[in-house]
């Protein structure tokens, strides 16, 4: 009968594991394979969840034919049992419900281990986008040696999300002579567009939730004004997130001290000014955003410290790193991190106010809007420049520093949108804090400062309490735009029905309407208006006699909305309905038209027109040009038959009723 081991032989596997490299060049414990990942290993909290420094049993790095480096990790355990834990989806199970770290899992099971390590290396270094954790252990039974290898792979492209490659006899597959058909095995391991999807969904609502636990305890606990909030966490953040030569501020740092040049305000602002330095940033934008933050870090209470020698600022920032900054350091695509910050902490706020393309919103908010285009842009430079890795990179680099354009007049805001495009690697060097309606239309900072930006995109979501219920910045854009181009507005839809006199009539001698999409109910609840978004052909008078305005009723878009704060993006925003498809088609109806045979026409056959407007400016709604077919059909004909067969039936039962009554 076979007995389990009551013994661990994990240095004989390790010697084992050893042995198979055959000359090939390996790493041991404390070998660093170079300093980027050694400092990465430093970084991240240990296997147990300290801050001790993380130790790879054995570490190697591959190198492929066309170039790439990647490093591979070994966890060696020498029991029974003790190579990898999985949840109920078949995932290596490194996290808890609440998705913080399960450290008991990641320093028991060999593959646990692996992973937590790749994930180390992908979180905290610039070169390595891809990691392979490979989990070893063996035991003895029934007086022979059973090895296993489990082998799994880590990517930026993946979200993150371990993946399995394989399970093997030995590692050999990591010979030279073998590497050409492990990399290939690699590459067919990307993620499917839908796993794709789930795992973004999980990974937002994580967000969410830490966000909102986080405000909650800034309201209830350490009592921070709400005016204080964004910029309290955008300069911790700030802080904590570090830079090539700029170690990341440590808690340990914060050390309640009251000297005026040396308390953790200062400390705080020293770790700020030295990250925003290494983005590059304009000096001009670098004083304005210190300018803003010193307010909270140097002229308020939060630097004392209390009697227990901690201050608010130390409470708070621990909170945030081990909480918030986790989701930033990993690359988080096309999720807008800090627009779902502001959205958070806007539910504390009451607002005052209710490749080819330069893109520019008068209104930039969080500047959703400007990451959105420049993921757009940098996706068709990579097709434009496919065969050019140099040409690509130059034109990304032009792409973020000189054809986005967002300004705002909030600081708060303002801040939070800086934060937003630093943390999408733009540099935000043209997000400016300034009324919108007192903007000239020039850079004000970086190398083209006073010279035209030369927009011929305009996206904006306007403050409707504004005039014109916000077309106000729409028509001083527009007038801007020398270079033509397409704008389109998301506004309260009786903008387009009068609220938007004399603006929009305005508009309209120098522009086309093009599209007129009422929208579904996007605010759920948190603001009782019906929108619609308008797009513009720019410098083009609208012919009324000729130019057709496409007119899309978009109110089911798709999703089922719901308004409950302590739920999660699953919740508040769910796929009902095939919302992908239905936005494609709308994006295309805008574009194209219906096409020859209503080719175009899918979802939306019954809730799609297009028709002529006045220039009078008041008659751009779909419900103003919604065609109503009053012709009768055969089909009416028979039902008003039925019906008047049954009436008579009626009658005729109710006479006789009557007779029998007499």
């Amino acid at each position: 009968m076979a007995t389990k081991s009551k013994h661990s032989i994990e240095e004989i596997i390790e010697d084992w594991c050893k042995k198979q490299f055959k000359g090939q060049k390996y790493y041991t414990k404390t070998e660093a394979i170079n300093p980027e990942i050694e400092i990465a290993l430093n970084k991240a909290p240990s296997k147990q969840g300290g801050s001790g420094k993380n130790y790879p049993d054995i570490k190697c790095m591959l190198f492929s034919e066309n170039g790439r480096k990647i490093p591979v990790m070994i966890e060696v355990k020498g029991k029974k049992g003790d190579l990898i834990k999985v949840n109920t989806k078949g995932e290596v199970d490194n996290t808890k419900k609440d998705s913080d770290p399960n450290y008991q899992n990641i320093a028991k099971y060999a593959v646990n281990g692996a992973v937590h390590y790749a994930n180390a290396i992908l979180n905290f270094t610039d070169s390595y986008k891809e990691v392979v954790a490979i989990g070893v252990n063996g035991y003895e039974e029934a007086g022979k040696t059973i090895h296993e290898v489990d082998v799994w792979y880590i990517s930026k492209d993946n979200l993150f999300v371990p993946k399995h490659v394989g399970s093997f006899e030995d590692i050999s597959f990591l010979l030279e002579r073998n590497m050409k058909d492990f990399v290939t095995k690699l590459d067919a391991l990307a993620l499917t567009s839908e796993e794709l999807e789930e795992h973004k969904l999980s990974l937002e609502n994580d967000i969410d939730r830490k966000l909102k636990a986080l405000n909650q305890r800034l309201h209830d606990i350490q009592e921070i004004l709400v005016e204080n909030r964004v910029q309290l966490v955008a300069g911790l953040i700030m802080a904590g997130l570090g830079a090539e030569g700029v170690q990341p501020l440590r808690v340990e740092d914060l050390a309640g001290i009251e000297d005026d040049e040396n308390n953790d305000g200062q400390r705080i602002m020293s770790k700020i000014r030295l990250y925003l330095s290494h983005k590059n940033l304009p000096k001009e934008k670098i004083k304005m955003i210190c300018d803003i933050l010193s307010v909270v870090f140097l002229n308020s209470e939060l630097q004392k410290p209390s009697e227990g020698g901690e201050s608010k600022l130390h409470t708070i920032y621990a909170d945030i790193n081990h909480n918030i900054l986790p989701y930033i350091t990993k690359e988080l695509h096309d999720i807008d991190f800090t627009g779902r910050l502001f959205n958070v902490m806007n539910d504390w706020v009451s607002n005052p106010a209710g490749d080819k393309n330069d893109v520019w919103d008068f209104a930039t908010g969080s500047a959703g809007f400007l990451i959105s285009a420049m993921h757009q842009m940098i996706d068709d430079a990579k097709q434009k420049y496919a065969k050019s890795p140099i040409k690509f990179e130059e034109k990304v680099n032009q792409i973020k520093m000189e054809q986005l354009l967002g300004i705002e007049k909030l600081p708060n805001v303002y801040m939070l949108a800086v934060l937003n495009m630093i943390l999408m690697k733009d540099g935000s060097a043209n997000i400016i804090q300034k009324d919108s309606l007192t903007f000239e239309g020039n850079y004000e900072q970086g190398e083209n400062i006073n010279h035209p930006f030369p927009a011929n995109v305009f996206l904006l979501n306007p403050p409707y309490s504004a005039d014109g219920k916000g077309f106000v910045f729409v028509e001083k854009a527009l007038s801007m735009m020398t270079h033509g181009g397409r704008a389109a507005v998301l506004i309260q839809e009786n903008a387009g029905s009068g609220n938007g006199l004399p603006f929009t009539a305005n508009i309209l001698k120098n522009n086309t309407l093009r599209a007129s999409i009422k929208m579904a109910d996007i605010f759920c609840g948190k603001a009782s208006v019906q929108t619609a978004i308008y797009v513009f052909e720019v410098n083009r008078p609208h012919d009324a006699e000729n130019d057709l305005v496409r007119f899309i009723d978009f109110s089911n878009d798709g999703y089922t909305r719901m308004n409950r704060k302590k739920s999660g993006q699953s919740v508040n925003l769910r796929d009902t309905d095939n919302a992908k498809e239905r936005y494609a088609e709308v994006a295309n109806l805008v574009r194209y038209g219906k096409g020859a045979n209503d080719k175009n026409l899918n979802y939306f056959k019954d809730c799609y027109t297009e028709d002529y407007i006045t220039l009078n400016g008041n008659d751009w709604t779909y419900g103003q040009h919604q065609k109503i077919d009053t012709t009768p059909t055969e089909e009416d004909f028979q039902n008003v038959v039925k019906e008047y067969l049954s009436w008579k039936v009626g009658q005729v039962l109710k006479g006789e009723s009557g007779m029998g009554k007499k």
